[in-house]
């Protein structure tokens, strides 16, 4: 299976991903212990390179990551939308 980058990135949720992570106050720890609350195992490394875009990301893990941070995939991976922290636009 051949695995692609796109602008050298391996995910394009990442940088949505920390964003949503540091608005909420939370560690790379703290949501490491949350996903593994929820049932997904990931390490505080793990989310680190999630977010920096040097790991890929699975389905299941975007979608684990949505519940947590109660945002959609579909915001998660295009940034359209609204995620709970945006304001109204007029």
């Amino acid at each position: 299976m051949k695995i692609y980058f796109y602008n050298g990135k391996a995910n394009m949720s990442g940088g949505r991903i920390k964003l949503l992570r540091e608005k909420s106050h939370l560690s790379q720890e703290q949501l490491a212990v949350k996903l593994e609350l929820s049932g997904l195992q990931l390490s505080q490394k793990s989310i680190s390179r999630i977010e920096q875009g040097q790991r890929f990301i699975t389905d299941f893990e975007l979608m684990k990551f949505a519940e947590i941070l109660k945002v959609s995939v579909y915001w998660l991976l295009t940034g359209e939308g609204s995620d709970r922290f945006s304001s109204p636009k007029k």
